[in-house]
């Protein structure tokens, strides 16, 4: 109560400026119902004096007390969801960089692969041409060697078809025959 009278007494000095116009004071007394400002004076101080009656500003205190409590914590759970973004935040980075260090050791490991089997396949195609030269190598051989029983096969054909030419101008059939004979005991001698 003894703050009630304090806010009283504060709000009508407070409003003495009202009263202290010039005209007021000549033409009509304070106290006067025709003046408005003595009704609006007392009005105020009722309203003042009710409010702090009915303990309004207790009300307004606690409730903006409790708001600011609420606020309070608000801000704390803000912040404790702050401090977990945080850290939510830096194991995605932490995951970030491990998966990039992965994908370059794993490309580290492809280029790595990628040039063993590219020497792996130099060898390969070297292996494959040297087989190739020695095939062809040995195609080449085995031609020159039927070119060269090819051609000895004809000469022995052709001296053959000289050799009885010459033989059969020359011998009588009586030697020719002796000749065969001889022939045939040769080459059942040879092949037995």
């Amino acid at each position: 109560m003894r703050y009630q009278a304090l806010f009283t007494a504060a709000l009508l000095a407070l409003a003495t400026p009202a009263l202290a116009a010039e005209d007021y004071a000549a033409k009509k007394g304070f106290f006067d119902l025709n003046n408005t400002n003595f009704p609006v004076v007392i009005a105020f101080t009722l309203v003042v004096v009710l409010l702090f009656y009915l303990a309004v500003p207790k009300k307004i205190g606690k409730m903006l007390d409790g708001r600011a409590e609420g606020i309070r914590t608000e801000i704390d759970e803000a912040r404790a969801l702050q401090e977990e973004a945080k850290t939510i935040l830096a194991s995605f980075e932490r995951k970030r960089k491990e998966v990039a260090e992965h994908s370059k050791a794993i490309v580290a490991q492809a280029k790595a692969e990628a040039e063993t089997a590219a020497e792996q396949a130099k060898l390969d195609l070297k292996e494959t041409i040297a087989r190739r030269l020695v095939a062809a190598q040995d195609q080449i051989q085995s031609a020159q060697d039927a070119a060269v029983r090819e051609v000895k096969d004809k000469a022995v054909a052709v001296a053959i078809a000289a050799a009885s030419d010459v033989i059969a101008k020359n011998m009588a059939a009586k030697d020719a025959n002796a000749l065969i004979d001889a022939a045939i005991k040769d080459v059942g001698t040879k092949l037995h």
